[in-house]
């Protein structure tokens, strides 16, 4: 009897791996709905803002009012890091240059000019969160699907908390477990199976592989440890997983995980050994689901999902939750 390689089970061509308008279309609105959910909090110190600035006759009565200096030097460009590092007399400097060449040029809409360039400033801020956040959502996802995978098949597991680095059984009330989760363990048979996100791989020289699967117990798993200092055989499969749903950078995203791939397999085989390699995508255009699927039919990938596609990322997950 042939076996049915992994992929074949929710892959049956590689037009499969494309990502439909339906998928691209949710995608965008799903990122925009959650930045202005990153944004509101700046809103509301918006309107706060404005309400006790309003109190002021002149953009330098501004100064007098202690409670909003944090606000000032935000508006005027210093970021909450730079802040840190600024004396108390350079803060009042800055505020002051920002007063005289930006708020008192706009006359008696001094307060509206003011409000406008702190939600200018901080639009940077929930620009640079959304960046981080592609990528977080799309491990949150990834998460869910091995959990459920893992419940549905009734095995126990231990997830590690990023916050704390405690390892914590399973629980039935436990919610929105994804946004924390470090690393997750179960055991298959008498053999431990533990999954750990952004590890340094020292075997293949790989920075920043974005899942590992290995056969080592959790007490091995450190919080803050970004390399595993682990035997190179405890790898069982190692994956790349992109979020962006951007058509535009899709093809960018595919050529850095492919050569991550590619590294993590040369590696490997210097030493004799051949973990399974995985990638999952939210944007897949025609060309790289063209490479993708000729890297699974030659076996340089051993599985690969769209991970817009529910059914795909189900398939994979019960995959690797089986190695």
């Amino acid at each position: 009897m042939t076996l049915v390689k992994s992929y074949r089970q929710h892959l049956a061509s590689e037009t499969d791996l494309l990502t439909t308008y339906e998928a691209k279309r949710a995608g965008f609105v799903a990122l925009a709905l959650e930045k202005n959910r990153i944004g509101t909090p700046y809103v509301e110190q918006a309107r706060i803002l404005q309400a006790a600035a309003s109190q002021a006759k002149s953009p330098t009565d501004l100064l007098n009012i202690s409670d909003i200096q944090t606000g000032l030097l935000t508006a005027s460009g210093i970021s909450d890091k730079a802040l840190a590092f600024i004396k108390d007399e350079d803060r009042v400097d800055a505020v002051r240059e920002f007063i005289r060449q930006y708020l008192e040029p706009a006359g008696a809409k001094f307060v509206e000019e003011l409000v406008y360039r702190f939600l200018l400033i901080r639009g940077d801020t929930v620009g640079g969160t959304s960046r981080n956040l592609v990528g977080a959502l799309a491990q949150r996802k990834f998460t869910r699907a091995i959990l459920a995978t893992l419940a549905v098949s009734g095995k126990s597991y231990q997830w590690m908390d990023n916050q704390t680095g405690a390892w914590l059984p399973k629980s039935l009330e436990e919610i929105d477990v994804e946004p924390r989760l470090r690393a997750l363990s179960w055991q298959n048979g008498y053999e431990h199976r533990t999954l750990i996100y952004n590890v340094n791989v020292q075997a293949a020289n790989a920075k920043n592989v974005d899942i590992c699967l290995l056969s080592i117990s959790p007490a091995k798993v450190v919080r803050k440890q970004r390399s595993v200092g682990e035997t190179s055989d405890a790898y069982i499969a190692l994956g790349e997983l992109k979020g962006g749903i951007d058509p535009a950078g899709a093809d960018e995203h595919w050529k850095t995980a492919a050569t991550a791939l590619k590294r993590i397999r040369d590696g490997f085989a210097k030493l004799g050994l051949a973990p399974q390699t995985f990638f999952v995508g939210a944007a897949i255009e025609k060309a790289m689901a063209h490479e993708i699927w000729e890297q699974l039919e030659d076996g340089f990938l051993n599985n690969a999902a769209n991970l817009t596609s529910d059914a795909q990322v189900a398939s994979l997950s019960r995959w690797l939750c089986s190695l």
